[in-house]
């Protein structure tokens, strides 16, 4: 008697841990985000995650100046990530590829919310007072959402996401000189908004990851 093997089902939760190792019954669709998959082992969702969810919503929130909001735009976009991880994983750098997402994220975002925004600040009644951070964090905040947006998204990506000044240009798509431009301009808002004593950017950068 020949003995048939059962077709092969569709995979299967990992029993041991209650969650579901394949997420994706086929491959996504093109995306102009992503980059090249590079053959290799994949890393682990799970490791990136934890390895960069702090740095990515430091990174957001510098622009913003809004903790939750930066929090809910990495969030949602290491979610988009997962559903697609088996492609995600295997590019050269998946962190630049989550943070494109979450920059995306955060531009479409605050357009869309701009006039909600206004009308929501016309109508806030008083609150009571709370502790809140302390002055130097107030002032670089501050001093930070002065800039235009442009320079400020240099300074997030140059002095927290320590990106270079290729990799900026290629993310904003503008030429190495815009971005060069974009960040003596805003080096100099800054200096001249905190005072003389603090003009460094990565003393800038190493107060906003305190923050």
């Amino acid at each position: 008697m020949i003995r048939r093997d059962p077709a092969p089902g569709p995979p299967q939760p990992f029993a041991g841990s209650g969650r579901v190792v394949a997420v994706t019954a086929e491959a996504p669709e093109p995306d102009p985000e992503r980059g090249a998959a590079v053959p290799g082992d994949p890393v682990s969702f799970d490791d990136l995650y934890a390895a960069h969810y702090a740095d990515l919503t430091v990174q957001l929130f510098a622009y913003f100046g809004d903790q939750q909001e930066a929090q809910d735009l990495v969030q949602e976009a290491f979610c988009r990530a997962l559903v697609r991880w088996r492609t995600v994983s295997g590019y050269d750098d998946p962190v630049a590829w989550i943070r494109r997402v979450a920059w995306n994220l955060a531009v479409s975002r605050w357009r869309r919310g701009r006039t909600a925004l206004g009308f929501l600040r016309r109508q806030r009644v008083a609150e009571p007072q709370v502790a809140g951070p302390g002055p130097e964090r107030v002032a670089l905040v501050a001093a930070l959402g002065t800039l235009p947006p442009a320079h400020r998204r240099a300074m997030v990506l140059r002095y927290l996401a320590d990106l270079t000044i290729a990799e900026i240009a290629e993310q904003e798509g503008v030429a190495e000189g815009t971005v060069k431009s974009w960040l003596h301009r805003a080096r100099a808002a800054l200096a001249a908004q905190l005072g003389p004593g603090r003009p460094d950017p990565k003393t800038t950068a190493q107060e906003v990851r305190r923050a």
